[in-house]
């Protein structure tokens, strides 16, 4: 079943929606807008990641969905010379800033579900660029995933 539901062409809509829910849930349930200075740190970080992210790949590049655009270019300059998934660590960070700044029961489990929507993401990712690009294999081995020189 489960693979069944990733191989339906809209799974990718579906991880998009669901990415985009859960953080409008984790906005929605804050209940204050970065009310430490930590939690406003972390969100900072996260935002210039995802700039220092976005600088580095064109504008026909880049896809908020989990699939190819035709004519993709592998980008392996900037923050991809460290982590293959730079705007996921990004939207992980500043949600992260959320959490910190106002802890609840029910943030922690909506950030730790977006997490794992934005994981699944990744790997489908990863499955894609490693059908299309022979290179992908190699920029995999000397990268990390979501963490640099950790995870």
């Amino acid at each position: 079943m489960i693979n069944s539901i990733k191989n339906h062409s809209r799974y990718p809509n579906l991880l998009v929606f669901l990415q985009f829910l859960l953080i409008g849930l984790i906005v929605l349930f804050s209940k204050s807008f970065f009310s430490s200075i930590f939690g406003l740190a972390i969100f900072v970080v996260g935002a210039v990641l995802g700039l220092w992210a976005i600088t580095h790949n064109k504008l026909g590049n880049f896809n908020i969905q989990p699939k190819l655009r035709e004519g993709s270019k592998l980008i392996t300059t900037g923050i991809y010379t460290w982590v293959r998934h730079p705007m996921y660590t990004s939207v992980i960070m500043m949600m992260l800033g959320f959490l910190v700044s106002t802890p609840t029961v029910i943030e922690t489990l909506l950030w730790l579900i977006l997490v794992a929507v934005l994981l699944l993401k990744a790997k489908r990712e990863e499955s894609l660029w490693l059908e299309h690009d022979e290179e992908y294999a190699k920029y995999k081995n000397s990268t990390k995933f979501f963490i640099p020189y950790i995870l």
